[in-house]
C-alpha cells in the first residue's frame, strides 16, 4: 500500500507544483510590479527627504551670511537676494527682513510685514503672525483697519488669539472705550490658552483701571 501511496503523493505533489507555475507564470509580473513600486516609492520618498533637508540647510546657511553683513542696508539687500523654495521659506525670510528694517525704519517694517501676510499662498499660521508683529509694532496706520485685523486675530481658533485680545483691549484703551477694554481683559484672564504671563498683566491692567477681575 506504501508504494501506491507514495506515487498518489507525488503526483499530487506535481500537480501543485504545477498549479504554482502556472500562476506564476501568469500572475508573477504582479508581484515584480508591487516589489517595483514599493522599492521605487521608498527611493522617492528618500530622495524627497534628502533634496528637502539639502534645501532647508542651505537656506539656513544663506541666511546667516546674510545676517552677518556690517551694515543694516547690507543685510536687508543680502536677505532679498535669497529666493525661497516654499511658502513657509518666504515667511521666514520675510520676518527677518522686517526686523532688520525695524532697526532703521519702523514704518518700513510695518509695511513689509503686512506685504508679507497678503502674499498669494501664504500658510494662515505666518500670516496671522505677521499680523500681529505688525499691530506689536504700531499698527496699520488706519484706524478701520487696524480693528478688521484685530476682529481676525481674535477670531475661535486663530493661532495668536490671546495675544490678539490683548491689542484689542489696548486698542480699546486708546480710543476711550474702557468697558470694552475691561470686558475682553477679563476673557483673557480666564484665557486658557493664554500664557501665565499674559493672564497675570490682564489682571494687574484691570486692576490698574480700578475694576475687579471678577464681572459684577
Amino acid at each position: 500500500m506504501s508504494n501506491p501511496e507514495s506515487f498518489i503523493d507525488e503526483v499530487t505533489e506535481e500537480v501543485r507544483r504545477d498549479r504554482l507555475y502556472a500562476i506564476l507564470k501568469r500572475w508573477g509580473w504582479v508581484a515584480v510590479l508591487a516589489i517595483l513600486v514599493l522599492v521605487g516609492g521608498a527611493a522617492w520618498n528618500e530622495w524627497r527627504n534628502a533634496q528637502a533637508r539639502s534645501s532647508a540647510e542651505a537656506f539656513g546657511t544663506e541666511i546667516l551670511s546674510a545676517l552677518g553683513s556690517e551694515s543694516e542696508a547690507a543685510r536687508v539687500a543680502a536677505l532679498g537676494e535669497i529666493t525661497p523654495a516654499s511658502p513657509e521659506q518666504t515667511a521666514i525670510l520675510g520676518m527677518l527682513e522686517a526686523v532688520v528694517t525695524a532697526e532703521t525704519d519702523d514704518a518700513a517694517a510695518r509695511t513689509r510685514l503686512l506685504e508679507l501676510a497678503d502674499a498669494p499662498e501664504m500658510p494662515a499660521t505666518y500670516r496671522h503672525l505677521a499680523l500681529t508683529k505688525a499691530m506689536l509694532a504700531g499698527g496699520t496706520g488706519d484706524a478701520g483697519r487696524d480693528a478688521l485685523v484685530l476682529e481676525e486675530l481674535t477670531a475661535p481658533g486663530a493661532p495668536f488669539r490671546p495675544l490678539g485680545l490683548e491689542l484689542q483691549a489696548v486698542a480699546a484703551l486708546e480710543a476711550g472705550d474702557e468697558a470694552t477694554a475691561i470686558t475682553l481683559l477679563r476673557l483673557l484672564s480666564e484665557d486658557a490658552e493664554a500664557t501665565e504671563a499674559l493672564r497675570r498683566r490682564a489682571l494687574q491692567l484691570i486692576v490698574a483701571l480700578g475694576a475687579s477681575p471678577e464681572p459684577a
